[in-house]
């Protein structure tokens, strides 16, 4: 139990003679580290979507006190990724139809005003970094796990250039929600062939500088992406 507690603070030390001047900051706090394992259980499906967590049980696994599991859960309630019920304790949330109907109805409001934004203003360096990132996925469309990690990459980095950091912040979220989504719309069968070709065509209306296109063309991206899911 005490080993379980030494891994979780382990990460976040520097011993102070090695630490430089812009390591001696405050270690993350320990709660954080916690949510960190949580988040990943639940995204890994080792916390299931509707299940109870059980916290007693793994601060212990943890070598932990109550304390900071109870502050690693109120963290991950405000994500969204887990339900607090009162006098039951907390749950992985389940997302209901219209739960990732509406995600999916934001996410394409959001980014497709942000490639629209990419189109109009982004360096020829930046435009390149995002075909680079294409032809990742490009290579990646029979390595399902990668080419999510890839997907989502591309996504964040087109926010992160056309500048608008609150928009950001919300689809980071949403986006961590949208993982507890038993129906994923890239797990049905021929989405992600179908998904790269509609990255392809919104990847060719960014470098056209078209923006109005590419707007379009990242709406539609979602839209098939609900259909796909179900909603």
């Amino acid at each position: 139990m005490h080993n379980s507690k030494s891994r979780i603070r382990k990460s976040t030390e520097v011993p102070a003679a090695q630490a430089s001047p812009s390591a001696l900051l405050p270690p993350r706090a320990l709660y954080q580290e916690v949510a960190e394992r949580l988040r990943q259980k639940i995204f890994n499906r080792e916390l299931e979507p509707g299940s109870w967590i059980d916290e007693q049980r793994l601060a212990a696994e943890y070598g932990i006190s109550r304390t900071p599991m109870r502050e690693a859960l109120k963290v991950l309630a405000v994500e969204g990724l887990v339900t607090m019920k009162l006098r039951r304790g907390a749950y992985v949330t389940e997302m209901s139809a219209k739960d990732v109907s509406q995600v999916y109805h934001l996410l394409a409001v959001l980014e497709s005003d942000a490639a629209s934004e990419v189109a109009k203003h982004a360096s020829d360096e930046q435009i390149a970094e995002l075909r680079t990132l294409h032809d990742k996925l490009e290579k990646q469309v029979k390595q399902r796990e990668s080419f999510f990690v890839t997907n989502e990459r591309f996504h964040m980095r087109l926010l992160e250039i056309a500048g608008n950091r609150w928009c950001t912040q919300i689809v980071e979220d949403l986006r961590k929600v949208m993982k507890l989504n038993r129906h994923h719309s890239l797990f049905k069968a021929g989405r992600l062939a179908e998904s790269l070709a509609e990255h392809r065509a919104v990847m060719q209306a960014l470098e056209a500088r078209d923006a109005k296109k590419a707007q379009q063309l990242m709406r539609a991206h979602f839209e098939n992406g609900l259909a796909a899911a179900g909603g």
